[in-house]
């Protein structure tokens, strides 16, 4: 070997023998790539492949949307509409790039340590994906890895992101993307702050695109403009689970108690039948892909509105149906379409709807473990069989048998 490249060699060997006995002197709760002589160690391991000085394979947080149909639009629980954008519209997007912003958004390309605009940016406010807006991480989150790169310690939101293995030059990574546009963003390490996440998200600043706190963000950055309803159809752990996972449009759905007369209701007060609850349900949904009618229809689809303070098997009146209206325009809307069931529906020719249609009064969220329960429990819950009568359109449409 030549005197040159043994000295290299040296000096590489030296300073990843380096890494252990900084992490001791750093303590349990510090990382040892604090500073940017740490950091240069950390950079230099990587590009020679020493991946054993850090765990390369980090805990990828569960994203809300992947049991959705694959052609439903998606919402992350910040409520931003993260539907994966069609190749078309990212190299329509892909024109106001730069050169530089192209090869590392487009081609997953590295911009060279301590070189990028955003690293030592003081500023508090929002780094969005420069490519489509999507909002991605926050400066209440960002830290010095002493990398060269930007660093966070989480996502503004797991599903703002989407995971990749990556075994380019010899290493296993994990590489992070934009969940909307699948623009490349950096990789993500398990060798951040210890006290917080233990995660390093390592960006390009090429790859993102930053606001100050105090500015109004683009619309392409903002949250969808959603709207609420409430519905009460017995269990709630059977209704919440339909619209959450039948119901294209609906962002989120969250079990509760509602239109009661006690505060604070727990599940063994309700079931009493004492405190005037019922078991509803809330939904928040995007009014530009379902409206409120069709979210009716579904609820009159999946719930018998005939039978009294009862739904199958249970009874007792906090399973009783209700529409709890969110506002006057609700509340009219909702007394139309019973009348407008009570009148044209076979279904209800000779039996009436008792469905309670009114205004809605606090909502009391249940208990955690009712969140979701039929999803975490594969359980379902009573819903009518129907015959001779054809679905909604809007799940039929959505591809529901």
């Amino acid at each position: 070997m030549p005197r040159d490249a043994m000295v290299i060699s040296a000096v590489i060997l030296g300073l990843i023998a380096m890494v252990p006995l900084a992490a001791a002197v750093g303590g349990n709760n510090a990382s040892p790539f604090t500073s940017r002589s740490g950091g240069l160690v950390q950079t230099i391991a990587t590009w020679f492949g020493a991946d054993t000085m850090i765990e390369s394979t980090p805990r990828v947080p569960a994203s809300r949307a992947a049991d959705r149909p694959a052609d439903w639009p998606l919402y992350s629980k910040a409520g931003h509409d993260i539907t994966p954008l069609p190749d078309a519209k990212v190299q329509e997007l892909a024109l106001s790039l730069t050169p530089e912003q192209r090869r590392v958004l487009l081609n997953a390309g590295t911009e060279p340590a301590f070189c990028g605009d955003l690293l030592d940016n003081p500023e508090h406010g929002t780094y969005c994906c420069r490519l489509c807006g999507l909002p991605l991480f926050n400066s209440r989150h960002k830290f010095d890895s002493g990398t060269g790169w930007p660093s966070f310690d989480r996502s503004v939101d797991p599903d703002h992101v989407r995971y990749k293995e990556d075994r380019a030059h010899g290493m296993v990574r994990t590489e992070i993307l934009c969940a909307r546009c699948n623009g490349h963003l950096g990789h993500v390490f398990t060798d951040g702050p210890r006290q917080t996440t233990g995660q390093r998200y390592c960006l390009n600043s090429a790859s993102m695109q930053f606001f100050t706190e105090d500015a109004e963000m683009p619309e392409r950055s903002r949250p969808v403009e959603t709207a609420t309803a409430y519905f009460a159809g017995g269990c709630f752990w059977g209704v919440e689970h339909y619209f959450e996972h039948k119901v294209p449009g609906v962002l989120d759905v969250v079990s509760g108690y509602q239109n009661g007369h006690t505060d604070n209701p727990m599940y063994k007060q309700v079931c009493t039948g004492t405190t005037g609850h019922a078991e509803s349900v809330r939904i928040t949904y995007d009014p530009a892909r379902v409206s409120f009618r069709e979210l009716m229809e579904v609820f009159f689809w999946i719930h018998d509105p005939t039978q009294l303070n009862r739904q199958g098997p249970d009874v007792g009146t906090q399973y009783r149906s209700a529409v709890f209206a969110a506002d006057e325009a609700q509340l009219e809307e909702a007394r139309r379409y019973v009348k407008f069931l009570t009148e044209n529906d076979p279904r209800f020719k000779d039996r009436p709807i008792v469905t309670q249609v009114e205004m809605t009064e606090r909502f009391w969220e249940a208990e955690e473990y009712h969140q979701d329960y039929s999803a975490r429990h594969n359980k379902a819950c009573y819903i009518p069989e129907w015959r001779g009568v054809e679905p909604p359109a809007i799940l039929t449409g959505a591809g529901v048998k």
